[in-house]
């Protein structure tokens, strides 16, 4: 596949969008980042990975960055998300990639060979999948996992002019629930007969 596009993979909390990203960038042989843009992040801003891992989802409004007002001419995670938006321009430019989160379909929103995909599942299995697999403890564990969709919702609401989950902003929204090897094969079609310019 010569003409892999750049694929940008929105996703609720609890569906498998990290796993199922990471595992399609391994199978098409392309760069995988999530985790990555933190440290990218850091090393550009000159802020430490663990501030801007606690920072990059809060919302401006908050209380803590008005802390900072007086000494910065935006807000901290203003300033973060710009940094982040410029190593996403700068990485899709150097060629295909799978980017997960941090608005990456409306940052580079004007090329035209990014392929936007949004994973959900149901809340039942997202709830089960938070508990197994990433560890959570929670009294009510679909209480924290709306919890995290509303993380996600606000900070994408904010940065953008679209709507988070919207269907009309992805070319296509996939259930995590049958497993990470469904949806990946789905992309992997997705992205042999993707009809985008490529770059």
């Amino acid at each position: 596949m010569s003409n892999i596009p750049v694929i940008t993979i929105s996703r609720e909390y609890g569906s498998g969008g990290r796993a199922i990203g990471e595992k399609l960038a391994k199978e098409l042989g392309i760069p995988f980042y999530n985790k990555e843009l933190i440290l990218m992040a850091a090393k550009e801003s000159g802020l430490s990975e663990e501030y801007i891992k606690k920072t990059e989802q809060m919302k401006a409004t908050s209380f803590l960055y008005g802390l900072y007002m007086g000494a910065q001419q935006l807000p901290m995670n203003d300033q973060i998300f710009l940094v982040q938006s410029k190593i996403i321009r700068e990485l899709a430019e150097k060629g295909p990639c799978v980017i997960v989160g941090r608005c990456a379909d409306y940052v580079l929103r004007e090329r035209d060979d990014v392929l936007n995909v949004f994973i959900h599942a149901p809340m039942e299995y997202r709830a089960q999948r938070a508990k197994d697999v990433y560890e959570r403890e929670a009294s009510n564990m679909v209480d924290y996992v709306k919890k995290q969709d509303k993380k996600r919702a606000s900070f994408y609401n904010y940065f953008s002019q679209n709507k988070w989950g919207d269907a009309r902003h992805y070319h296509l929204a996939i259930s995590g629930q049958y497993g990470v090897d469904y949806a990946v094969e789905i992309l992997k079609r997705a992205v042999e007969t993707f009809p985008g310019g490529g770059r």
